[in-house]
């Protein structure tokens, strides 16, 4: 009989789920048959999809890339994680957007920022209260690590500039801007599309306060250049930052990064 253990296609004679974990993982724990977590024994037959996981256990890299691999539409992550994205800012935007594309399976993220975590941060960025006084590169590299350990990320602890932005993501396929600055956004932009016009460039503005998040777009505005937000509402007295409309803004900007590298149009109508 054929089914398919873990995400790989196995021929076995064992003809229950007991039976095929005690052939091939008998300390495993957890259970699932066909999307279902199960307790009890039950028959297998032919086709039937098995995930055998050991509570806290952590999989090689063949196993969670195929396990990744099962969650995504077909063809998706042979194409990402040979991909390189740069994140500038590892603020609300910045660190949503890393574990995002992390838990894809993105190949390799470049982040940078010159900031450490402190206690206002936490109320919309992705780090934790014993990060507190951490640079926020080395903190954000320690998250995604214990979220997939297989991502390779390197981190630039300090400012970007007209002159080191294009050294620092020269590797970038794809570029994106989450800062919170105005001037830091217009010289990030204006040098990052001197340097690399070819390669695009994903930027925010406008999340700012608790309005409705259907006003949060991605936007063309220029060759290889996508603009998410709603383009208004920035941080003001009375109007402040929080997680629920930044983390539709970083969602949308990881969302275009991933439609880029697999070749779809961010604004179309292409939903893969």
């Amino acid at each position: 009989m054929n089914i398919r253990l873990n995400e790989q296609l196995i021929a076995t004679t064992a003809t229950t789920l007991f039976a095929l974990r005690d052939a091939h993982q008998p300390d495993a724990d957890v259970l699932i048959v066909n999307g279902f977590p199960v307790r009890a024994d039950q028959p297998l037959g032919e086709g039937d999809q098995v995930v055998l996981i050991k509570r806290g256990a952590v999989p090689d890299a063949a196993e969670m890339e195929a396990l990744l691999t099962a969650r995504h539409t077909p063809g998706v992550h042979q194409r990402i994680k040979s991909a390189t994205v740069g994140i500038a800012g590892a603020g609300g935007l910045g660190s949503a957007i890393a574990i995002a594309l992390a838990r894809c399976g993105i190949g390799r993220l470049i982040i940078a920022d010159f900031d450490v975590v402190e206690p206002s941060n936490l109320n919309r960025q992705q780090y934790f209260i014993d990060q507190l006084g951490l640079p926020k590169v080395d903190a954000l590299r320690a998250n995604l690590q214990r979220i997939n350990p297989f991502v390779k990320v390197a981190a630039f602890y300090g400012r970007l500039d007209h002159e080191n932005l294009p050294q620092v993501f020269a590797m970038a396929d794809v570029l994106v801007e989450a800062f919170d600055a105005p001037d830091q956004k217009a010289m990030l932009v204006e040098n990052w599309r001197k340097a690399h016009p070819e390669r695009p460039l994903v930027a925010a503005s406008g999340m700012a306060g608790f309005g409705t998040a259907n006003t949060i777009a991605t936007r063309r505005v220029g060759e290889n250049f996508y603009l998410v937000g709603d383009e208004t509402t920035a941080a003001a007295a009375g109007c402040g930052l929080m997680a629920p409309r930044v983390g539709v803004a970083a969602h949308h900007q990881a969302n275009a990064v991933l439609r880029l590298l697999l070749g779809a149009d961010p604004v179309g109508d292409n939903h893969g």
